[in-house]
């Protein structure tokens, strides 16, 4: 599990890349990059990182669903999401 110190780190970039992305996307537009060099850095959204949305974990993150193969793999044998089951043959 993730430090909450990182999770609310991970918060506040995602909230950055939406407050500048009109702006960026117009200094893109006019190749103002002057201009995008005066932007924060974290308002960049390469910066930003995948991560479980339960616990924080940064790997084995599964698109589709939102979380780490870890929690996946637990909720999935607990019958928490719908339509998936354990395969057997």
């Amino acid at each position: 599990m993730a430090k909450e110190s990182v999770k609310a780190r991970e918060r506040k970039r995602e909230r950055l890349v939406a407050k500048y992305a009109a702006k960026r996307k117009a200094l893109k537009e006019a190749g103002d990059f002057i201009g995008l060099d005066k932007l924060p850095r974290n308002a960049s959204p390469v910066r930003l990182h995948n991560r479980d949305k339960l616990n924080g974990r940064p790997r084995g993150y599964m698109r589709k669903f939102g979380i780490s193969r870890v929690t996946f793999r637990q909720m999935a044998s607990d019958g928490k999401i719908p339509g998936v089951t354990k395969s057997s043959w």
